[in-house]
């Protein structure tokens, strides 16, 4: 959505003319192809690299746009949030070096963002979702302040009429209602773009829709989400959820998210478009001074903003995208289900694979989609998205492992259609060599993270192991091996790793054993006994915060023979306890159980508990504070 002049289409009369501009940029299209006035026989391949930047504690910066001001290059443009940039490459046209071509450029540039964080002490990170991400990047201070944004949060809060709702589920689970769409920015995508030839479109498309599946589970890289392991490409379930404006009162209507696979195979390029212009809502409007239609009637090539601008506010996994090359309109398919990073290498050997597979489609699904399932490509899409490349897929009838399907069948489609476009040898070999080992070792970038930060977490806290997992992927990274080559990430490689301990939540437990303020008391030190801790929040059946109950006090009150054996822990519990709350200074809060004599300190947002630390947390803490100082 690159338009900076935009209005909230609320106003009825602006609304009507805009309204009025997107059914006749449609009619364009549809007489231009009548005109044969697309773009044909040319191939051209393009992308766009979102990343992460990182202070020198690896966590999210807010420095974005002072990097992009350093930077000053018409490629890199700005994105949601203050920790994150976006490069968009120059489109290349099918030759035998235009995948290490697009490298190339992809390493310039981003050595040239690497120089521009350098300056202010931050790195660059590639990923599909920073591992180090926090509770404090989505609130929004960490918007990026323009206005496109502001309106875009705007627009999609009151659509949505209530707060926004996640709900993953993978080894952890991550429920949480969020008041803004910040969670949207902890995407970042290595988009892919490739001409289409116009009398191909409608089966290029479906082709796209059908390998989306496997090409996710041999690319995925975004298992973790606030340290919870979740999904393989927890970017999938985490954006269409984060810009969700469909509320609970529609829950016996089925209405398509505005982030989307689709519902159904098309039928041509003005099909996609006609469809989200009846399905969703118009978000946005801007000035239009030249009509689309008029301009086209004048021999002129129309821009078709008002349709460009209501494409850029629907997210579809493969979106069609309208373009003007040298005056010539063209048509293209943007691919923006690949994430980000672990390594250059690795994303531009997605992009081989996806191209090669792309211009290489067997003859026997052009124009028989109706033989086909629609609903086994979206299956085997989310099923990747889940699993990544240890799901199952379904392949025309037949039940393959996502390794199966690649190595056997895809990958040798994917060379022979990068040999059609005459790509060099050896660079077809050198790309799709990664694909290859990724599916063959299990090791795409989502397993080796899950695994690394399973190791580092028998020795570290989640927060720990979240930020260090961030630092070793910048260390791998820079040492230039694909993710295929990566050994799994120890605890010497720790040393080096600069963690900050700053507020409570960097080390509060979250993981509690709790009990209501009607149970037992008995049944408390049962099980205190049992887990073997001092310590037991008491909370209501709302989850409020009630008191505080301490072993040794239970213990003393049970041996009271003047005391109710059949007492409750709301009779045993410190009532009104000293409280924290996750935003709070780490070293504030030591000083406060000091200063109170207090061994346990509960941690409390909206008057519910979120976390405990213990006197046991906090030496540790220090200990860890004063050797990284």
């Amino acid at each position: 959505m690159g338009q900076q002049k935009l209005s909230i289409a609320k106003d009825p009369e602006t609304r009507k003319h805009f309204l009025k501009h997107l059914l006749h940029d449609i009619e364009a299209i549809e007489k231009m192809i009548e005109m044969d006035l697309f773009e044909k026989d040319i191939t051209r391949i393009g992308a766009e690299q979102e990343f992460c930047l990182v202070d020198n504690h690896f966590k999210p910066s807010k420095n974005a746009t002072e990097v992009l001001q350093i930077i000053d290059d018409d490629h890199f443009t700005s994105e949601l949030a203050k920790y994150n940039l976006e490069i968009n490459l120059d489109a290349f046209e099918a030759s035998p070096d235009c995948l290490s071509n697009i490298e190339k450029q992809l390493r310039e540039l981003l050595l040239r963002a690497e120089k521009a964080a350098a300056s202010l002490d931050e790195k660059i990170i590639l990923t599909g979702i920073l591992p180090s991400i926090d509770f404090r990047a989505v609130q929004m201070e960490y918007m990026t302040p323009k206005e496109r944004y502001m309106a875009l949060a705007e627009i999609l809060c009151e659509l949505r009429g209530e707060d926004f709702e996640l709900n993953i589920t993978g080894v952890d689970e991550l429920i949480l209602d969020h008041s803004n769409i910040l969670f949207e920015a902890c995407n970042t995508s290595f988009q892919c773009h490739l001409q289409i030839n116009p009398d191909h479109f409608a089966d290029m498309y479906n082709w796209a829709q059908m390998i989306s599946g496997p090409i996710l589970s041999v690319s995925a890289n975004s298992p973790l989400l606030l340290g919870k392991q979740l999904w393989a490409e927890t970017r999938i379930p985490l954006f269409q959820q984060s810009i969700d404006t469909r509320g609970k009162l529609f829950n016996f209507r089925e209405r398509e998210q505005r982030v989307t696979f689709g519902n159904r195979w098309i039928t041509g390029f003005a099909d996609v478009f006609k469809n989200d212009i009846a399905r969703h809502t118009l978000l946005f409007s801007t000035e239009i001074e030249n009509d689309s239609l008029d301009e086209l009637n004048k021999g002129e090539i129309p821009k078709l903003k008002a349709l460009q601008l209501h494409n850029g506010t629907i997210y579809k996994w493969n979106r069609p995208c309208y373009g003007i090359t040298n005056g010539i309109p063209h048509m293209r398919i943007e691919n923006r289900y690949i994430p980000s990073g672990p390594t250059e290498s690795d994303e531009v050997a997605n992009l081989a694979l996806w191209v090669g597979l792309m211009n290489n489609m067997p003859d026997k699904f052009a124009g028989n989609w109706e033989k086909h399932s629609f609903e086994d490509a979206k299956e085997n899409f989310y099923k990747a998205a889940m699993w990544g490349i240890q799901s199952g897929m379904v392949w025309e009838g037949s039940h393959l492992s996502a390794k199966r399907l690649m190595l056997e069948k895809l990958i040798p489609i994917s060379r022979e259609g990068l040999k059609k476009l005459k790509v060099e040898e050896n660079d077809i070999d050198r790309y799709l060599s990664i694909i290859e080992k990724r599916a063959t070792k299990h090791l795409t970038g989502s397993r080796w993270t899950v695994k690394s930060y399973r190791v580092l977490k028998e020795k570290l806290g989640r927060e720990e192991s979240a930020t260090a997992i961030t630092a070793i992927m910048h260390n791998r990274r820079k040492a230039g091996k694909p993710v295929c080559n990566w050994k799994l990430a120890s605890h010497d490689e720790l040393s080096g790793i600069n963690i900050r301990y700053d507020v409570v939540s960097n080390v509060m437990s979250t993981d509690l054993i709790t009990v209501d303020e009607n149970d037992l008391a008995e049944l408390v030190l049962k099980i205190m006994e049992w887990r073997n801790i001092r310590h037991l929040p008491v909370e209501s059946s709302k989850g409020i915060l009630k008191g505080i109950i301490t072993k040794n006090r239970l213990i003393r009150y049970l041996s009271n023979e003047k005391n109710d054996p059949l007492s409750i822990a709301a009779d045993v519990m410190e009532r009104d306890p000293v409280v924290t709350s996750p935003n709070e200074d780490i070293k504030f809060a030591m000083l406060l159980m000091l200063d109170k004599k207090i061994s346990c300190l509960p941690v409390v947002e909206n008057d519910r508990l979120v976390g405990i630390i213990t006197d046991n947390d906090t030496g540790e803490i220090w200990e860890k504070m004063k050797k990284s100082e």
